[in-house]
Protein backbone atom coordinates (compact mmCIF):
# COMPACT_ATOMS: atom_id res chain seq x y z
CA UNK A 1 0.00 0.00 0.00
CA UNK A 2 1.36 3.52 -0.68
CA UNK A 3 1.48 6.12 1.95
CA UNK A 4 2.27 9.51 2.04
CA UNK A 5 2.54 10.60 5.05
CA UNK A 6 5.84 12.41 6.28
CA UNK A 7 8.06 10.50 9.19
CA UNK A 8 10.43 12.69 10.45
CA UNK A 9 13.50 11.24 12.23
CA UNK A 10 14.00 12.80 15.82
CA UNK A 11 12.10 10.42 18.45
CA UNK A 12 11.12 12.23 21.84
CA UNK A 13 13.64 10.47 23.75
CA UNK A 14 16.62 11.96 21.15
CA UNK A 15 15.00 15.57 21.49
CA UNK A 16 17.32 18.64 22.57
CA UNK A 17 16.28 19.27 26.42
CA UNK A 18 17.30 21.61 29.34
CA UNK A 19 16.49 20.75 32.85
CA UNK A 20 15.05 22.72 35.55
CA UNK A 21 16.85 23.67 38.48
CA UNK A 22 15.52 20.65 40.43
CA UNK A 23 17.47 18.13 37.81
CA UNK A 24 14.14 17.36 36.43
CA UNK A 25 14.55 16.71 31.97
CA UNK A 26 12.43 18.98 30.27
CA UNK A 27 11.61 19.69 26.67
CA UNK A 28 11.44 22.97 24.97
CA UNK A 29 10.55 24.33 21.65
CA UNK A 30 12.82 26.64 21.51
CA UNK A 31 15.54 24.14 21.66
CA UNK A 32 14.30 20.57 20.60
CA UNK A 33 13.72 19.73 16.73
CA UNK A 34 10.62 20.70 15.67
CA UNK A 35 8.57 19.75 12.16
CA UNK A 36 7.61 21.96 10.16
CA UNK A 37 3.99 21.58 9.36
CA UNK A 38 2.73 23.41 5.63
CA UNK A 39 -0.33 20.75 4.18
CA UNK A 40 -2.53 21.62 1.59
CA UNK A 41 -5.83 20.76 2.10
CA UNK A 42 -6.62 17.28 2.41
CA UNK A 43 -3.38 16.29 2.79
CA UNK A 44 -2.05 14.81 6.28
CA UNK A 45 1.25 13.90 8.11
CA UNK A 46 2.75 12.02 11.50
CA UNK A 47 5.17 13.63 13.05
CA UNK A 48 7.46 11.86 15.56
CA UNK A 49 9.07 14.71 17.28
CA UNK A 50 8.00 16.67 20.61
CA UNK A 51 7.12 20.00 18.76
CA UNK A 52 5.22 20.91 15.22
CA UNK A 53 5.02 24.19 13.74
CA UNK A 54 2.61 25.17 11.52
CA UNK A 55 2.69 27.42 8.77
CA UNK A 56 0.90 30.88 9.01
CA UNK A 57 -2.41 31.09 7.12
CA UNK A 58 -1.94 33.16 4.12
CA UNK A 59 -5.81 33.42 3.12
CA UNK A 60 -7.25 36.82 4.46
CA UNK A 61 -10.49 35.81 4.52
CA UNK A 62 -11.21 31.88 5.13
CA UNK A 63 -9.75 30.08 8.72
CA UNK A 64 -7.03 26.92 8.20
CA UNK A 65 -8.69 24.23 10.11
CA UNK A 66 -6.54 21.44 10.80
CA UNK A 67 -7.37 17.83 13.32
CA UNK A 68 -4.73 17.06 15.32
CA UNK A 69 -4.67 13.73 17.14
CA UNK A 70 -2.03 12.83 19.66
CA UNK A 71 -1.82 8.89 20.23
CA UNK A 72 0.54 6.25 21.51
CA UNK A 73 0.93 5.06 18.30
CA UNK A 74 1.62 1.19 20.22
CA UNK A 75 3.17 0.07 23.51
CA UNK A 76 2.30 -2.93 25.57
CA UNK A 77 -1.42 -4.40 26.03
CA UNK A 78 -2.47 -1.79 28.84
CA UNK A 79 0.09 0.75 28.94
CA UNK A 80 -0.31 4.40 30.01
CA UNK A 81 1.17 7.77 29.82
CA UNK A 82 -0.44 11.17 31.21
CA UNK A 83 0.45 13.73 28.64
CA UNK A 84 -0.02 17.69 27.47
CA UNK A 85 -0.81 19.24 24.15
CA UNK A 86 -0.26 22.77 24.46
CA UNK A 87 0.35 25.78 21.96
CA UNK A 88 3.80 27.29 22.73
CA UNK A 89 3.34 29.94 19.76
CA UNK A 90 2.34 32.93 19.46
CA UNK A 91 0.69 33.50 22.87
CA UNK A 92 0.47 31.54 26.12
CA UNK A 93 -1.87 28.79 26.86
CA UNK A 94 -4.21 28.66 29.27
CA UNK A 95 -4.73 26.70 31.70
CA UNK A 96 -4.79 22.89 30.90
CA UNK A 97 -8.42 21.71 30.52
CA UNK A 98 -8.86 17.92 30.95
CA UNK A 99 -9.79 15.70 27.51
CA UNK A 100 -13.56 15.15 27.40
CA UNK A 101 -16.20 13.84 25.18
CA UNK A 102 -19.86 13.94 25.59
CA UNK A 103 -22.74 11.64 24.12
CA UNK A 104 -20.78 8.21 25.62
CA UNK A 105 -22.87 5.84 25.76
CA UNK A 106 -24.64 4.70 29.92
CA UNK A 107 -22.14 1.51 30.73
CA UNK A 108 -18.88 0.44 28.62
CA UNK A 109 -17.68 -2.26 31.24
CA UNK A 110 -18.99 -5.57 30.14
CA UNK A 111 -18.96 -8.33 32.80
CA UNK A 112 -19.45 -11.41 30.28
CA UNK A 113 -16.97 -9.72 27.93
CA UNK A 114 -14.51 -9.84 30.76
CA UNK A 115 -15.31 -13.37 31.16
CA UNK A 116 -14.25 -13.93 27.46
CA UNK A 117 -11.13 -12.00 27.13
CA UNK A 118 -10.16 -13.64 30.85
CA UNK A 119 -10.91 -17.15 29.49
CA UNK A 120 -7.66 -16.20 27.12
CA UNK A 121 -5.29 -14.66 29.44
CA UNK A 122 -5.75 -18.01 31.26
CA UNK A 123 -3.60 -20.40 28.98
CA UNK A 124 0.14 -19.94 30.46
CA UNK A 125 -1.12 -21.07 33.57
CA UNK A 126 -4.41 -23.37 33.61
CA UNK A 127 -2.15 -26.90 32.97
CA UNK A 128 -0.26 -26.36 36.27
CA UNK A 129 -3.30 -24.96 38.72
CA UNK A 130 -5.39 -27.46 37.43
CA UNK A 131 -3.29 -30.06 37.60
CA UNK A 132 -2.14 -28.62 41.71
CA UNK A 133 -5.95 -28.16 42.08
CA UNK A 134 -8.32 -31.59 41.96
CA UNK A 135 -7.81 -34.87 41.23
CA UNK A 136 -8.64 -36.09 37.59
CA UNK A 137 -12.35 -36.83 37.12
CA UNK A 138 -14.23 -40.06 36.22
CA UNK A 139 -13.32 -40.55 32.82
CA UNK A 140 -14.97 -42.85 29.92
CA UNK A 141 -12.86 -46.24 29.31
CA UNK A 142 -14.23 -46.48 25.73
CA UNK A 143 -11.99 -45.33 22.21
CA UNK A 144 -12.07 -42.33 21.24
CA UNK A 145 -14.87 -41.39 18.59
CA UNK A 146 -14.17 -42.21 14.82
CA UNK A 147 -16.83 -39.83 13.42
CA UNK A 148 -19.99 -37.55 14.54
CA UNK A 149 -21.69 -38.92 17.96
CA UNK A 150 -25.27 -40.41 16.60
CA UNK A 151 -28.40 -38.33 17.37
CA UNK A 152 -29.97 -39.62 21.23
CA UNK A 153 -26.43 -40.73 22.49
CA UNK A 154 -25.25 -39.57 26.04
CA UNK A 155 -22.28 -38.12 27.31
CA UNK A 156 -20.77 -35.93 29.98
CA UNK A 157 -18.81 -32.95 30.25
CA UNK A 158 -17.03 -30.54 32.32
CA UNK A 159 -17.91 -27.06 32.31
CA UNK A 160 -16.37 -23.99 33.97
CA UNK A 161 -19.63 -22.87 36.42
CA UNK A 162 -18.01 -19.21 37.91
CA UNK A 163 -16.24 -16.17 36.72
CA UNK A 164 -12.91 -17.06 37.17
CA UNK A 165 -13.34 -20.42 36.53
CA UNK A 166 -12.28 -21.84 40.27
CA UNK A 167 -15.14 -24.42 39.69
CA UNK A 168 -16.43 -26.83 37.70
CA UNK A 169 -19.50 -29.24 37.24
CA UNK A 170 -20.33 -32.11 35.33
CA UNK A 171 -23.13 -31.78 32.90
CA UNK A 172 -25.38 -34.59 31.47
CA UNK A 173 -25.64 -33.76 27.76
CA UNK A 174 -27.85 -35.42 24.49
CA UNK A 175 -27.30 -35.07 20.88
CA UNK A 176 -29.86 -33.30 19.20
CA UNK A 177 -28.71 -32.77 16.03
CA UNK A 178 -26.27 -33.43 13.98
CA UNK A 179 -24.62 -31.36 11.14
CA UNK A 180 -21.77 -31.60 9.03
CA UNK A 181 -19.13 -29.81 10.78
CA UNK A 182 -21.26 -29.08 14.23
CA UNK A 183 -22.85 -31.78 16.53
CA UNK A 184 -25.85 -30.08 18.78
CA UNK A 185 -26.06 -31.90 22.80
CA UNK A 186 -28.30 -30.09 24.77
CA UNK A 187 -28.22 -30.42 28.50
CA UNK A 188 -30.07 -33.10 30.34
CA UNK A 189 -31.57 -30.33 32.85
CA UNK A 190 -32.21 -27.39 30.59
CA UNK A 191 -35.39 -25.80 31.39
CA UNK A 192 -38.76 -26.31 29.56
CA UNK A 193 -40.02 -24.43 27.41
CA UNK A 194 -36.59 -23.76 25.32
CA UNK A 195 -35.07 -23.98 21.68
CA UNK A 196 -37.36 -26.73 20.01
CA UNK A 197 -36.00 -29.02 17.35
CA UNK A 198 -36.61 -26.67 14.54
CA UNK A 199 -34.49 -23.97 16.04
CA UNK A 200 -31.62 -25.97 16.89
CA UNK A 201 -31.67 -27.52 13.52
CA UNK A 202 -31.62 -23.91 11.93
CA UNK A 203 -28.93 -23.12 14.13
CA UNK A 204 -27.19 -26.07 13.18
CA UNK A 205 -27.68 -25.50 9.24
CA UNK A 206 -26.55 -21.70 10.01
CA UNK A 207 -22.91 -22.93 11.50
CA UNK A 208 -22.81 -25.09 8.65
CA UNK A 209 -23.55 -23.11 6.04
CA UNK A 210 -22.63 -19.51 6.73
CA UNK A 211 -20.60 -19.75 10.00
CA UNK A 212 -17.94 -22.63 9.30
CA UNK A 213 -17.38 -21.87 5.67
CA UNK A 214 -16.31 -18.33 6.36
CA UNK A 215 -14.53 -18.51 9.54
CA UNK A 216 -12.31 -21.98 7.98
CA UNK A 217 -11.92 -19.46 5.17
CA UNK A 218 -10.65 -16.99 6.93
CA UNK A 219 -8.87 -18.08 9.86
CA UNK A 220 -8.23 -21.78 8.93
CA UNK A 221 -8.79 -25.10 10.85
CA UNK A 222 -9.40 -26.14 14.01
CA UNK A 223 -8.15 -28.82 15.40
CA UNK A 224 -10.04 -32.47 15.82
CA UNK A 225 -8.64 -33.93 18.88
CA UNK A 226 -11.63 -36.41 19.52
CA UNK A 227 -11.79 -37.60 16.26
CA UNK A 228 -15.16 -36.90 15.35
CA UNK A 229 -14.56 -34.57 13.09
CA UNK A 230 -17.08 -31.89 14.27
CA UNK A 231 -17.32 -28.66 16.66
CA UNK A 232 -19.58 -29.44 19.31
CA UNK A 233 -21.83 -27.45 20.93
CA UNK A 234 -23.49 -27.69 24.78
CA UNK A 235 -26.13 -25.88 25.54
CA UNK A 236 -26.56 -25.88 29.23
CA UNK A 237 -28.44 -23.45 32.07
CA UNK A 238 -24.56 -23.70 33.80
CA UNK A 239 -23.76 -20.88 30.86
CA UNK A 240 -26.80 -19.41 31.81
CA UNK A 241 -25.29 -18.68 35.82
CA UNK A 242 -21.90 -18.18 35.47
CA UNK A 243 -22.64 -13.87 36.30
CA UNK A 244 -24.54 -13.10 38.73
CA UNK A 245 -28.24 -13.15 37.70
CA UNK A 246 -28.53 -9.20 39.19
CA UNK A 247 -25.64 -8.13 36.63
CA UNK A 248 -28.38 -9.43 33.52
CA UNK A 249 -28.92 -5.92 32.48
CA UNK A 250 -26.34 -3.77 33.87
CA UNK A 251 -22.96 -5.40 32.76
CA UNK A 252 -24.66 -8.39 31.22
CA UNK A 253 -24.35 -12.00 31.08
CA UNK A 254 -22.61 -15.02 29.39
CA UNK A 255 -23.56 -16.02 25.76
CA UNK A 256 -21.09 -18.71 25.61
CA UNK A 257 -17.49 -19.45 25.30
CA UNK A 258 -14.58 -21.72 23.91
CA UNK A 259 -12.21 -23.41 27.31
CA UNK A 260 -8.81 -23.75 26.04
CA UNK A 261 -7.92 -26.47 28.24
CA UNK A 262 -10.21 -28.59 26.39
CA UNK A 263 -7.54 -28.91 23.81
CA UNK A 264 -4.59 -28.90 25.75
CA UNK A 265 -3.36 -32.55 25.77
CA UNK A 266 -1.48 -32.07 28.89
CA UNK A 267 -4.63 -31.52 30.60
CA UNK A 268 -7.64 -32.30 28.06
CA UNK A 269 -8.13 -35.34 29.83
CA UNK A 270 -9.64 -33.28 32.86
CA UNK A 271 -12.18 -31.22 31.18
CA UNK A 272 -14.58 -32.31 27.91
CA UNK A 273 -11.10 -33.20 26.07
CA UNK A 274 -12.49 -31.77 22.27
CA UNK A 275 -13.38 -29.23 20.45
CA UNK A 276 -16.44 -27.65 22.51
CA UNK A 277 -18.48 -24.55 22.27
CA UNK A 278 -20.81 -23.88 25.32
CA UNK A 279 -23.44 -21.65 25.00
CA UNK A 280 -26.53 -20.35 26.89
CA UNK A 281 -29.77 -22.04 26.79
CA UNK A 282 -33.34 -20.03 26.56
CA UNK A 283 -35.22 -19.80 29.50
CA UNK A 284 -38.33 -17.71 29.82
CA UNK A 285 -39.14 -19.19 33.11
CA UNK A 286 -36.30 -17.57 34.88
CA UNK A 287 -37.79 -14.11 36.88
CA UNK A 288 -34.82 -12.37 37.27
CA UNK A 289 -32.64 -13.01 33.87
CA UNK A 290 -35.32 -14.52 31.23
CA UNK A 291 -34.14 -14.94 27.84
CA UNK A 292 -36.20 -15.59 24.96
CA UNK A 293 -35.85 -18.04 21.82
CA UNK A 294 -35.99 -15.59 19.49
CA UNK A 295 -33.23 -13.84 21.74
CA UNK A 296 -31.32 -16.84 22.07
CA UNK A 297 -30.88 -17.74 18.53
CA UNK A 298 -30.25 -14.15 17.46
CA UNK A 299 -27.03 -14.13 20.15
CA UNK A 300 -25.94 -17.69 18.93
CA UNK A 301 -25.36 -16.71 15.77
CA UNK A 302 -22.67 -14.18 16.93
CA UNK A 303 -21.40 -16.27 19.49
CA UNK A 304 -20.70 -19.74 17.07
CA UNK A 305 -18.67 -17.05 14.81
CA UNK A 306 -17.07 -15.34 17.64
CA UNK A 307 -16.12 -18.77 19.35
CA UNK A 308 -15.05 -20.93 16.82
CA UNK A 309 -12.74 -18.08 15.64
CA UNK A 310 -10.89 -18.48 19.36
CA UNK A 311 -10.92 -22.27 18.92
CA UNK A 312 -9.40 -21.88 15.28
CA UNK A 313 -6.16 -19.26 16.86
CA UNK A 314 -5.49 -21.45 19.62
CA UNK A 315 -5.20 -24.33 17.45
CA UNK A 316 -2.81 -22.55 14.95
CA UNK A 317 -0.91 -20.65 17.40
CA UNK A 318 -0.59 -23.02 20.67
CA UNK A 319 -1.03 -26.47 18.94
CA UNK A 320 0.31 -26.21 15.58
CA UNK A 321 3.18 -23.30 16.03
CA UNK A 322 3.75 -24.05 19.95
CA UNK A 323 4.88 -20.57 20.44
CA UNK A 324 2.16 -18.89 22.66
CA UNK A 325 -1.44 -17.33 22.59
CA UNK A 326 -2.36 -14.35 20.45
CA UNK A 327 -2.46 -11.52 22.36
CA UNK A 328 -6.08 -11.00 24.03
CA UNK A 329 -6.63 -7.86 21.88
CA UNK A 330 -5.70 -9.20 18.45
CA UNK A 331 -7.30 -12.27 19.14
CA UNK A 332 -10.80 -10.55 20.10
CA UNK A 333 -10.72 -8.33 17.31
CA UNK A 334 -10.59 -11.38 15.19
CA UNK A 335 -13.46 -12.89 16.94
CA UNK A 336 -15.58 -9.44 16.46
CA UNK A 337 -14.23 -9.32 12.47
CA UNK A 338 -15.69 -13.29 12.51
CA UNK A 339 -19.05 -12.05 13.38
CA UNK A 340 -19.14 -9.30 10.82
CA UNK A 341 -18.29 -11.95 8.23
CA UNK A 342 -20.65 -14.16 8.96
CA UNK A 343 -23.05 -11.19 9.09
CA UNK A 344 -22.05 -10.48 5.65
CA UNK A 345 -23.15 -14.06 4.36
CA UNK A 346 -26.72 -11.68 3.88
CA UNK A 347 -26.04 -9.66 2.18
CA UNK A 348 -26.86 -8.11 -0.65
CA UNK A 349 -29.88 -9.52 -0.42
CA UNK A 350 -31.23 -9.35 3.48
CA UNK A 351 -29.54 -6.07 4.85
CA UNK A 352 -32.22 -6.77 7.72
CA UNK A 353 -30.39 -9.65 8.90
CA UNK A 354 -26.87 -8.28 8.40
CA UNK A 355 -27.33 -5.07 10.51
CA UNK A 356 -29.52 -7.62 13.08
CA UNK A 357 -25.93 -9.71 13.42
CA UNK A 358 -23.54 -6.46 13.45
CA UNK A 359 -25.60 -4.19 16.20
CA UNK A 360 -23.07 -5.44 18.58
CA UNK A 361 -19.88 -4.24 16.50
CA UNK A 362 -21.42 -0.85 16.20
CA UNK A 363 -22.62 -0.57 19.54
CA UNK A 364 -18.79 -1.27 20.43
CA UNK A 365 -16.95 1.18 18.07
CA UNK A 366 -20.12 3.89 19.20
CA UNK A 367 -18.33 3.54 22.76
CA UNK A 368 -14.90 3.43 21.48
CA UNK A 369 -15.34 6.89 19.07
CA UNK A 370 -17.35 8.52 22.06
CA UNK A 371 -14.63 8.66 24.20
CA UNK A 372 -11.37 7.34 22.47
CA UNK A 373 -9.35 9.10 24.91
CA UNK A 374 -10.72 6.49 27.86
CA UNK A 375 -10.07 3.32 25.31
CA UNK A 376 -7.03 0.94 24.18
CA UNK A 377 -6.55 -0.53 20.65
CA UNK A 378 -3.94 -2.80 22.48
CA UNK A 379 -6.12 -3.63 24.94
CA UNK A 380 -5.14 -5.20 28.50
CA UNK A 381 -7.63 -7.66 30.14
CA UNK A 382 -10.15 -5.73 31.07
CA UNK A 383 -13.90 -6.52 29.58
CA UNK A 384 -13.62 -3.09 28.21
CA UNK A 385 -16.32 -2.71 25.59
CA UNK A 386 -14.52 0.58 23.94
CA UNK A 387 -11.21 -1.39 23.70
CA UNK A 388 -13.21 -4.10 21.96
CA UNK A 389 -14.78 -1.64 19.52
CA UNK A 390 -11.39 -0.09 18.62
CA UNK A 391 -9.90 -3.70 17.30
CA UNK A 392 -12.91 -4.40 15.48
CA UNK A 393 -12.66 -0.71 13.99
CA UNK A 394 -8.57 -1.51 13.59
CA UNK A 395 -9.01 -5.07 11.86
CA UNK A 396 -11.91 -3.67 9.58
CA UNK A 397 -9.60 -1.25 8.95
CA UNK A 398 -6.64 -3.64 8.27
CA UNK A 399 -8.41 -5.92 5.93
CA UNK A 400 -9.48 -2.66 4.04
CA UNK A 401 -6.45 -1.38 3.81
CA UNK A 402 -4.39 -4.55 3.22
CA UNK A 403 -6.21 -7.17 1.80
CA UNK A 404 -6.10 -6.17 -1.89
CA UNK A 405 -2.06 -6.97 -1.55
CA UNK A 406 -2.69 -9.41 0.86
CA UNK A 407 -5.73 -11.34 -0.17
CA UNK A 408 -5.08 -14.10 2.89
CA UNK A 409 -4.28 -11.52 5.27
CA UNK A 410 -6.54 -12.78 8.01
CA UNK A 411 -5.46 -16.06 7.80
CA UNK A 412 -2.10 -14.85 7.77
CA UNK A 413 -2.67 -13.31 11.32
CA UNK A 414 -3.71 -16.63 12.26
CA UNK A 415 -1.84 -18.70 11.21
CA UNK A 416 1.40 -17.96 12.65
CA UNK A 417 4.30 -17.91 15.38
CA UNK A 418 3.94 -14.34 15.84
CA UNK A 419 1.39 -12.38 17.96
CA UNK A 420 0.40 -8.41 18.59
CA UNK A 421 1.79 -5.68 16.83
CA UNK A 422 4.65 -7.28 15.59
CA UNK A 423 2.11 -10.15 13.77
CA UNK A 424 0.07 -7.08 12.38
CA UNK A 425 3.63 -5.61 11.35
CA UNK A 426 5.11 -8.72 9.34
CA UNK A 427 1.63 -9.55 7.66
CA UNK A 428 0.72 -5.94 5.97
CA UNK A 429 4.04 -6.21 4.11
CA UNK A 430 6.63 -4.74 6.85
CA UNK A 431 4.72 -1.91 7.41
CA UNK A 432 5.41 -0.93 10.95
CA UNK A 433 2.23 -1.14 13.30
CA UNK A 434 2.55 2.00 14.70
CA UNK A 435 2.24 3.57 10.89
CA UNK A 436 -1.04 2.09 10.00
CA UNK A 437 -2.06 2.85 13.57
CA UNK A 438 -1.42 6.09 13.23
CA UNK A 439 -3.33 6.92 9.20
CA UNK A 440 -6.02 4.41 11.16
CA UNK A 441 -6.75 7.05 14.10
CA UNK A 442 -7.16 9.83 11.36
CA UNK A 443 -9.70 8.05 8.94
CA UNK A 444 -11.75 7.40 12.47
CA UNK A 445 -12.92 10.89 11.70
CA UNK A 446 -12.48 11.72 7.84
CA UNK A 447 -13.31 8.65 6.35
CA UNK A 448 -16.54 9.73 5.21
CA UNK A 449 -16.19 13.24 6.74
CA UNK A 450 -18.77 15.35 4.37
CA UNK A 451 -17.26 18.09 2.12
CA UNK A 452 -13.23 16.41 3.05
CA UNK A 453 -11.73 16.04 0.06
CA UNK A 454 -8.17 14.31 0.65
CA UNK A 455 -5.82 14.59 -1.34
CA UNK A 456 -4.60 12.10 -4.79
CA UNK A 457 -1.72 10.76 -2.33
CA UNK A 458 -3.96 10.66 0.74
CA UNK A 459 -7.52 9.64 -0.88
CA UNK A 460 -7.10 5.63 -0.40
CA UNK A 461 -5.21 5.88 2.91
CA UNK A 462 -7.94 7.84 4.80
CA UNK A 463 -10.91 5.72 4.48
CA UNK A 464 -13.03 2.63 5.25
CA UNK A 465 -13.72 1.18 2.48
CA UNK A 466 -16.42 -1.42 3.48
CA UNK A 467 -18.26 1.21 6.13
CA UNK A 468 -19.80 4.24 6.04
CA UNK A 469 -19.50 5.15 9.61
CA UNK A 470 -21.51 8.40 9.96
CA UNK A 471 -24.03 6.94 7.82
CA UNK A 472 -24.34 3.69 10.01
CA UNK A 473 -24.08 5.66 13.42
CA UNK A 474 -26.53 8.38 12.00
CA UNK A 475 -29.33 5.60 11.59
CA UNK A 476 -28.89 4.07 14.96
CA UNK A 477 -29.23 7.26 16.41
CA UNK A 478 -32.31 8.09 14.80
CA UNK A 479 -33.27 4.84 15.43
CA UNK A 480 -32.78 4.94 19.25
CA UNK A 481 -34.95 5.45 22.02
CA UNK A 482 -33.08 4.47 25.06
CA UNK A 483 -30.76 7.70 24.57
CA UNK A 484 -27.72 4.54 24.21
CA UNK A 485 -26.83 6.72 20.70
CA UNK A 486 -27.22 10.32 21.93
CA UNK A 487 -25.55 11.47 18.51
CA UNK A 488 -25.57 11.26 14.85
CA UNK A 489 -21.42 10.45 14.65
CA UNK A 490 -20.24 9.94 18.37
CA UNK A 491 -16.36 11.12 17.71
CA UNK A 492 -16.34 14.89 18.63
CA UNK A 493 -13.13 16.63 18.34
CA UNK A 494 -12.21 19.09 21.52
CA UNK A 495 -12.69 22.27 19.68
CA UNK A 496 -9.53 24.66 19.91
CA UNK A 497 -9.72 28.62 18.14
CA UNK A 498 -7.06 31.18 17.35
CA UNK A 499 -4.01 28.01 17.16
CA UNK A 500 -4.17 28.21 21.11
CA UNK A 501 -4.49 24.22 22.21
CA UNK A 502 -4.31 23.68 26.08
CA UNK A 503 -5.06 19.85 26.74
CA UNK A 504 -4.11 17.40 29.28
CA UNK A 505 -5.26 13.70 29.51
CA UNK A 506 -4.12 9.91 29.35
CA UNK A 507 -2.86 8.10 26.24
CA UNK A 508 -3.29 4.89 26.24
CA UNK A 509 -1.86 2.40 23.85
CA UNK A 510 -2.78 2.60 20.35
CA UNK A 511 -5.14 4.95 21.13
CA UNK A 512 -5.33 8.76 21.31
CA UNK A 513 -7.24 12.58 21.53
CA UNK A 514 -9.12 14.09 18.95
CA UNK A 515 -8.57 17.92 18.75
CA UNK A 516 -9.57 20.66 16.08
CA UNK A 517 -7.23 23.20 15.45
CA UNK A 518 -8.96 26.44 14.02
CA UNK A 519 -6.38 29.44 12.42
CA UNK A 520 -8.00 32.14 11.76
CA UNK A 521 -8.01 34.13 8.16
CA UNK A 522 -4.15 36.24 8.06
CA UNK A 523 -2.55 34.66 11.28
CA UNK A 524 1.21 33.95 11.76
CA UNK A 525 2.13 30.48 12.61
CA UNK A 526 1.81 28.25 16.03
CA UNK A 527 3.92 25.69 17.70
CA UNK A 528 2.00 22.83 19.23
CA UNK A 529 4.77 20.66 22.17
CA UNK A 530 3.17 17.36 22.91
CA UNK A 531 4.94 16.40 26.09
CA UNK A 532 4.60 14.63 29.02
CA UNK A 533 3.92 16.75 32.31
CA UNK A 534 6.03 20.03 33.54
CA UNK A 535 7.56 19.03 29.35
CA UNK A 536 8.76 15.77 30.45
CA UNK A 537 9.57 13.39 27.18
CA UNK A 538 6.71 10.73 26.52
CA UNK A 539 7.79 6.84 26.76
CA UNK A 540 9.33 6.06 23.56
CA UNK A 541 7.77 2.78 24.66
CA UNK A 542 4.75 3.88 23.57
CA UNK A 543 5.36 5.49 20.18
CA UNK A 544 4.12 9.03 20.54
CA UNK A 545 3.23 11.01 17.86
CA UNK A 546 1.15 13.73 16.34
CA UNK A 547 -1.00 12.83 13.58
CA UNK A 548 -2.90 15.98 11.56
CA UNK A 549 -4.96 16.14 8.49
CA UNK A 550 -6.11 19.89 7.26
CA UNK A 551 -9.78 19.59 6.97
CA UNK A 552 -9.99 23.32 5.51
Amino acid sequence: MATSVLFVAGLLGLTACSKDPSGTTQLSCATAPTVQVALPVGGSQEIDAACAAFAANASATDSAVYLVVPQAAGGSPGSTASFILQSTSPVAAAPAAQVSNVGSPVSTHSAALQFDQQLRAQVPSVSAATLRARPAPERSTAAPLAGPPAVGSFRRFYVCADPNCNTFTYVGAKVVDVGQHIAIYVDTLAPVGGLDSADIDTLAQLFDTRIYPVDTTAFGRESDIDNNSVVIALMTPVVNNILPKSQCFTTGYVTGFFYQADLDLTVASLYSDGEVIYTMVADTTDPVCPHARSTVKRLLFNTFAHELQHMINYNQHMRINKTGAEQIWLDEALSKYAEELAARTYLPGDSASFLKYTLEELNDAYIYLSAPDQHYLIAPTDGDLGSVGAGWLFMRYLVDQFSGQFPNLTHSLVNTPLIGTSNVTVHTGGNPFSNTAAVWALANWVSDLPGFVPTPQDSLILKYTSWSFRQAFANLHAQDTSGRYPLAFPLVPTPSASGQVSLAGTLHSGSGSYVLVKQPPGSGTFTLSFTGPAFAPLPSTLIPRLEVVRIH
